[in-house]
């Protein structure tokens, strides 16, 4: 265990210690955004996220709140939180609170929140990557992406990015008529593609199974079945290198339309290109 995590230890056991449960469960549900903190000067708001950069010492200190749309500062002092102003001592980087207080602009020109109660929601016992560099090894941003999310604001974007395609694809394709199915993870036989499967066990079945690493055929049953436009967005699989630009699970999407020809397919994928940039 490092000293630092032993350091927070010890602010857990004195939280304990004052009857203050360090992981409550409050209803936040109608919590401000930090996005929207800077119309709200001069007004009481209530914000919750986690706390990325501390500065300051004794009767003030500063503070930098992130939540999903952004970033707000918080300002604690003496003069406002009065006895409350010693479990500041208790918070450091990483811990996820909630803070209520007047909104201001300080002398630079930034909007900040004079705070007047908080509460901790969730005590951090792990130190979070140097906030300079943040999580720079490739392999450990792959392996612990819930920290990357925390360090590297460019991953959420990455992740906001992929949900909005995702959604877009799928308005496009029902808007055009094709209806969304489901076709079998485990397959007794893969095809589809050129491509080394994952090989799995049906215990009840006694025989050897295929984790798919395509969905065509399956598909194109269901274009036989009669169900003239189906498309897929599913999680497939293939047993083969590994890099940053190859997974072995990794998601696909599919489509099939009866009665067209190639060229009517390929003006169609165009435009669904260019609705989706």
């Amino acid at each position: 265990m490092s000293d630092l995590t032993d350091f927070r230890l010890q602010k857990l056991t004195a939280l304990k210690k004052l009857k203050l449960d360090p992981y409550p469960q409050p209803n936040l549900e109608k919590r401000d955004l930090c996005r929207d903190i800077i119309n709200e000067i001069d007004k009481t708001v209530t914000v919750a996220g986690r706390l990325m950069l501390l500065r300051g010492h004794g009767k003030i200190l500063f503070a930098d709140l992130v939540d999903k749309t952004g970033k707000i500062q918080l300002f604690f002092e003496q003069n406002t939180l009065g006895a409350k102003m010693e479990l500041v001592k208790l918070l450091d980087l990483g811990d996820i609170i909630s803070a209520t207080g007047i909104v201001f602009k300080t002398q630079a020109g930034e909007i900040t929140i004079r705070v007047s109660e908080f509460q901790i929601l969730a005590k951090n016992l792990r130190p979070l990557p140097e906030k300079f560099h943040g999580l720079t090894d490739v392999e450990e941003r792959y392996r612990q992406r819930y920290v990357d999310l925390i360090v590297n604001p460019d991953s959420r974007e990455v992740f906001l990015a992929r949900s909005k395609i995702l959604t877009e694809l799928r308005h496009f394709l029902d808007k055009n008529g094709f209806l969304e199915v489901e076709t079998p993870v485990l397959q007794p036989v893969y095809g589809g593609a050129s491509a080394k499967p994952f090989v799995t066990r049906h215990n009840e079945l006694r025989e050897d199974m295929y984790l798919r690493i395509a969905d065509e055929l399956y598909l194109k049953r269901l274009i036989v079945g009669g169900l003239e436009k189906v498309y897929e967005i599913s999680k497939d699989f293939r047993n083969e290198s590994v890099s940053r630009f190859h997974n072995p699970e990794f998601t696909q999407a599919e489509f099939y339309w009866a009665y067209v020809d190639y060229d009517v397919l390929m003006k169609f994928t165009e435009k669904l290109i260019i609705n989706l940039v």
